[in-house]
Formats: C-alpha cells, structure tokens, sequence
C-alpha cells in the first residue's frame, strides 16, 4: 500500500532541541534548591511536561501544584523555542520533498503545542503540518502508543500506509511494539543507537542524506 501520511516527532528528530529539555530540567530543580538526582535526564526522556511536572513533584517533594511546576518548566525552555530552536539541516527540502509526493504529514510530540507552533512559525515550515498532536492534550506519553493511534485516525490511514519519524528508542519501540512502520533519525541525546537501528524500519543519520528512505517508501507501493 502506498504511504499516505509520515507522523514526525519535534524534539530531536525535526529540530536540533533536546538539549534544552536537559538543561531545563536541571535549572529549574536549581532554581528552587533542588540537586538533580544523577538520573534525572534518563527518567524524564519518554515523558511528556504534565508527566515531568508530576515526576518533578514527587520526587523531589516540591510544595507546588502540578501546574505551577508546569509553568515554570515552560518558563524556563519557552524563550528558546521562540527566539532560538532551529530545524535540523536538511529538514526543510526533506519536508518540500514529501509534500511534492502526496504524503501527508503531522507532527506527535511530547512538547506543548505553544512551543512547537512558535518555533513552526518562526522558521517558516509550519505550512507543511495538517495538524499537531501533544501527550500532553491525547492524555498519554509515548510510553504508549495513543498519540500514534490518533494521529493515523486524523488521516483515516493504517498502520500499513503510515510512518513514524523518531530519535529516541523508546518511541521507536512503542510504535514498533504497535504494529507501525518506523524511521529513526540520529539525535546524539540518544545512546542507544545500535539498538534503534535493529528496530527500525529505516535509518537516517541525518535529512542530508534522505536516500534510504525514498528506496524503502518506494518498495511500499
């Protein structure tokens, strides 16, 4: 079956941003005479912000709401995303080409929809999204595969005309796990990179270099 619609993660696989997810993390703790545990950056990765803000709250015994600790959070990565957060390169021809084949594309993420917008707008690409899912709003991280389910449902498609666009192992193995087709793209905040490419579908070290992906979307008509 032809591939009608590509589901395509932000942070780390469009836009070179994950490390501020990391930095926030740590100066916001800081912020409120917190010391991040050493493995803080590992237990947030597959959450999404009301998740994080949860974690954040337990963990380390915060006597704020659940919403405060989720301003804060915004806070502190919000400037980035509207002034600073770039496409990775490569990432703008790459969208043109799929959009001149007839594939429909949205976007899945664990960030808020104000950030990626913002960012969207500010580069000039949000015209190439029909539509943008968060965790945050389909009530799931990519722990599970809610977000995918419904992103494949807005396109009226199947998991065999759809493909999801990750960076991160766990989403890859979440949508993988689901019955979905999955391209991985490098992002360095990911160690796990001989393991993603034993899982996914296809591999891309980076939207330079797009080859392998059009031969495998060609072999899917």
């Amino acid at each position: 079956m032809r591939i009608k619609c590509i589901i395509f993660d932000f942070d780390g696989t469009l836009f070179d941003s994950m490390f501020i997810w990391d930095d926030a993390g740590e100066k916001y703790l800081r912020s409120l005479g917190r010391k991040p545990k050493p493995s803080m950056r590992e237990d947030l990765q597959a959450l999404s912000l009301y998740q994080s803000a949860c974690y954040f709250k337990e963990e380390y015994g915060l006597a704020l709401s659940v919403d405060e600790v989720m301003e804060g959070i915004s806070q502190t990565v919000g400037y980035f995303y509207i002034h600073e957060a770039k496409p990775k390169e490569g990432v703008g021809r790459f969208l043109e080409e799929v959009k001149q084949s007839g594939i429909s594309m949205c976007i899945a993420t664990a960030n808020e929809r104000s950030l990626v917008e913002a960012a969207l707008r500010r580069c000039g690409i949000e015209h190439f999204f029909d539509a943008v899912f968060t965790c945050t709003e389909v009530g799931c991280g990519k722990d599970e595969p809610v977000i995918f389910r419904r992103a494949m449902e807005y396109f009226h498609a199947d998991r065999s005309s759809t493909i999801i666009f990750e960076d991160a192992y766990h989403a890859v193995w979440t949508a993988k796990a689901d019955g979905f087709m999955a391209a991985a793209v490098y992002d360095e905040s990911e160690k796990r990179q001989s393991e993603i490419q034993q899982l996914c579908d296809c591999y891309l070290t980076d939207f330079k270099h797009v080859e392998h992906f059009w031969k495998f979307a060609a072999e899917k008509h």
